[in-house]
């Protein structure tokens, strides 16, 4: 992971400020909650009942980005014969939001929590999303648990589904996850670190059943920006094992409830169309283009996983890859199983259940499942709102990827605007024509840039033009 802190003048800092509250203006980002949802959500937190099933005795453990409060998810495993078994707790949102009441009808204005540069935007109240609900160490919470026995594959054997009272005993940041991890803290003990080493089967076990069915990820370093100690910070990391490992249980538990929905012929999938075979055609020249081409046989999913995104060439491979995961969105159903049920990437049909403080949908897989799973009929209620989800989702997603892009481009265009005429190493990521986008090297930003470039290519490249208020950065190719 790179780290850049910016060091702007007050000058620069002052016009960062502004342009990234214009942006929550542009977007009509939401404002602090209304005092009428506050209060619902203060009179929900002080009736909630918990659960009578008590698991509180499980050891469960939550991993998430470092400083996370708003903890969706805990993990348990232990070994169950040969194989294994996996416990998935996930945030008992609909105990605290009454259907139909002030805090869902808001939730369904915002659709998901918003991450900006100055502050997240959550979903719900910070009482229940960062404090009752969140799965935080040492507190009794409700959670829906999910069960599943796997084989020593990491094939699903059985899936339970049921909302018991838990209580995380440890909360571990990735980094911190992943250096037990590798230092093999626990392998020979009891307790949590238990989990983790298994997680460390379990993860590549499940990541191998998904190249065999097809399936896909592309990982891409990120680009990250927030505010630590008053200055801004922009970041460009690469995933740890232990997040794509984590990442498998998710996807496992998202299959399983897909699949739950499926046979009872009522819920809302995540779903996205296989690319044509025009599309293939294109990123397969592409990829001999780029000197590393792609084996007719070998899957893609396979293909992509064995990509290094340190390597300029890979890197630019990468984000040609983009073209392959495109059109994904919900679809809800009740009565009839749609045509197309498959998101093209987990290669299964999937659904969203596992954030549902931070992302609605979530909320009303959960409740279909746990009444599918329990032999009853979804509450009305839900299935109302099935069908008008997908239209908030698309919605809310399109506002996401907008501030995410636009609050990175501010940042950026903050970071450089003292070095106009600097001249700087890149790689190149795409290009066509007489312009393309590299990524620079140090500082990590990506932008566009005009010359005759190649992909794959390193670059000298001279900034000409960095403007915080548009966030436009644009670069010129030093022959």
């Amino acid at each position: 992971m790179t780290r850049f802190p910016l060091r702007l003048t007050t000058s620069a800092d002052d016009r960062l400020a502004t342009a990234i509250a214009a942006i929550r203006t542009d977007l009509d980002l939401p404002a602090a909650f209304s005092a009428s949802v506050e209060l619902e959500a203060q009179r929900a937190v002080a009736a909630n009942p918990l659960p009578h099933l008590d698991l509180t005795d499980v050891p469960f453990i939550t991993i998430d980005p470092e400083g996370s409060t708003d903890l969706d998810q805990a993990v348990q495993i232990e070994r169950l014969g040969e194989g294994y078994l996996v416990r998935y707790a996930i945030a008992d949102v609909p105990a605290f939001v009454e259907p139909l009441g002030e805090i869902d009808a808001e939730a369904r204005r915002r659709g998901q929590t918003f991450y900006a540069p100055d502050g997240r935007i959550p979903l719900h109240p910070t009482i229940i999303s960062e404090s009752a609900a969140s799965l935080l160490p040492n507190e009794v919470r409700g959670a829906f648990v999910w069960q599943f026995s796997l084989d020593a594959d990491g094939a699903v054997l059985s899936t339970k589904l049921s909302r018991a009272r838990i209580r995380s005993i440890r909360q571990l940041s990735y980094v911190e996850a992943q250096h037990e991890i590798d230092e093999g803290a626990g392998r020979d003990a009891g307790g949590p670190d238990i989990t983790l080493m298994l997680l460390a089967e379990v993860g590549p076990a499940r990541r191998a059943l998904e190249r065999v069915r097809g399936g896909a990820s592309l990982s891409r370093p990120e680009q990250i920006v927030f505010s630590r100690d008053g200055h801004y910070t922009l970041e460009r990391r690469s995933s740890l094992p232990v997040e794509e490992w984590n990442a498998q249980i998710s996807l496992l538990t998202g299959m399983e409830a897909a699949r739950i929905m499926i046979a009872g012929r009522v819920g809302i999938l995540r779903t996205m169309p296989a690319p044509d075979a025009d599309t293939i055609e294109r990123f397969r020249l592409r990829t001999e283009a780029l000197g590393h081409p792609w084996p007719e046989s070998m899957p893609y999913g396979e293909y992509l996983a064995s990509l290094d995104s340190n390597d300029p060439l890979q890197l630019a491979i990468t984000h040609a890859a983009g073209s392959l995961f495109r059109g994904a969105g919900y679809t809800a159903f009740d009565g009839e199983v749609p045509e197309q049920a498959i998101q093209a990437a987990v290669a299964a049909p999937y659904a969203h259940t596992t954030a549902p403080l931070r992302r609605l949908v979530d909320r009303f897989t959960l409740v279909v499942c746990e009444a599918l799973c329990a032999g009853e009929t979804p509450p009305r209620w839900a299935r109302d709102a099935l069908p008008t989800l997908p239209k908030i989702m698309a919605a809310s997603d399109s506002r996401a990827s907008q501030l995410d892009n636009r609050s990175i481009a501010a940042i950026e265009g903050a970071l450089l605007s003292d070095r106009i005429g600097d001249v700087f190493d890149a790689s190149v990521i795409s290009a066509k024509e007489s312009r393309g986008v590299i990524q620079v090297i140090d500082p990590a930003v990506d932008a566009e840039c005009t010359g005759r470039l190649t992909p794959g290519e390193r670059v000298r490249a001279r900034l000409v033009e960095a403007d915080i208020e548009t966030g436009r950065v644009l670069f010129e190719l030093v022959a």
